[in-house]
């Protein structure tokens, strides 16, 4: 190629490499009210005070508040985790959250314990697993069926799909997601979905390695927080290719443990309120007490779709402070990515050279 030739096709791409830095890798531009999408096409039921929504394509019918599995873990005494979950389950939820490692397993435990007695009947259970090889999945899988205390997980994730190879990982010859078909076929399994903290394009990978083997998510979990919407948004990039694919939108992370509260931009009410308004199945949200699982209630109870007005004053308020990820440090470290610090949860690493 000529040198004159050369600098004109560099000059032509510089335009896409710089709104590819600047959406992707700096944040998040289009930051408007106008261009984040909503709840109002979602079915949406009341009753007494919980709301409920569609999950996705499956025909179920999951709260719109979702009883996050790590911080039901934190409680010194386990009586106080059963107390929590059944107190939530009494007062209208029904999407139980957790994992395979959170607590080294002591999540599940507790919740397990939790939904004796008649109240496994009244959920639906979502689990996670950490394995990308079929032998790793297929090993948590069992363990989370003994700890859960279920012969069914009704909703079965890959936790932490954080790097780019993930899901070629789960999806190759002897990857995970063979483990978990066979489980499904087995009557073990009845929903299929996939988690992750770290960056849309993760998601979307992980999407279209799915479409590439033909494969439909049930589900896709992610944070949809008021600081999202300015920095590496998964509510503008992967939102939008989840509702046309009919796969339900989970949200996470709506206070980010607390960090967003910290920058005393956003109340509790309305950091749960702006999750409400995306088109989310349910917003998974940490309730480690009665007074949390309250607010948590209220929050569902007194959701109105926020208008423009509303919206727009929120993300102005929240645009400054979430411009590089400060408060949304699980996008921006590893210091929130359990698989980071325990590879060994991966599985056996793949083979490299030599």
């Amino acid at each position: 190629m000529k040198r004159r030739q050369f600098l004109a096709v560099t000059a032509a791409a510089a335009p896409l490499t710089t709104a590819f830095l600047t959406e992707s890798a700096l944040g998040e531009t289009r930051d408007d009210a106008a261009s984040l999408p909503r709840s109002d096409k979602i079915k949406e039921t009341v009753r007494g005070d919980m709301r409920y929504r569609q999950l996705g394509k499956t025909g179920e019918e999951v709260s719109l508040i979702g009883l996050g599995g790590h911080h039901i873990g934190r409680q010194k005494d386990e009586k106080d985790s059963i107390k929590i979950i059944r107190s939530a389950i009494d007062a209208g939820i029904n999407f139980m959250d957790n994992c395979w490692d959170y607590h080294e397993g002591g999540s599940e435990i507790r919740m397990g314990k939790a939904l004796r007695d008649g109240y496994r009947k009244k959920v639906l259970l979502m689990t996670k697993i950490d394995g990308r090889t079929k032998e790793s999945a297929a090993k948590q899988l069992e363990q989370s069926l003994v700890r859960l205390e279920t012969d069914v997980i009704d909703l079965l994730q890959f936790h932490e799909i954080l790097r780019m190879e993930d899901p070629d990982r789960i999806f190759a010859e002897g990857g995970a997601m063979e483990a978990v078909k066979a489980a499904r076929k087995a009557g073990k399994v009845r929903y299929i979905g996939f988690t992750g903290h770290k960056d849309p394009l993760v998601h979307l990978r992980m999407l279209e390695v799915a479409r590439q083997h033909d494969f439909h998510f049930d589900s896709a979990q992610m944070p949809l927080n008021v600081m999202d919407a300015h920095f590496r948004s998964f509510a503008h990039k992967v939102v939008p290719v989840l509702v046309k694919e009919q796969t339900a939108v989970l949200g996470m992370k709506s206070m980010a443990d607390g960090a967003i509260l910290k920058s005393k931009t956003a109340t509790p009410i309305e950091c749960l309120h702006y999750a409400m308004n995306l088109p989310t199945s349910t917003v998974i949200t940490g309730i480690d007490s009665l007074k949390i699982l309250k607010q948590a209630i209220e929050a569902a109870k007194t959701f109105k779709p926020l208008t423009d007005k509303q919206l727009s004053d929120l993300l102005a308020r929240t645009a400054k402070v979430a411009a590089h990820g400060k408060f949304e440090r699980f996008k921006t470290t590893n210091g929130f990515d359990g698989t980071a610090k325990n590879p060994k949860w991966l599985g056996a690493p793949d083979s490299g050279p030599g």
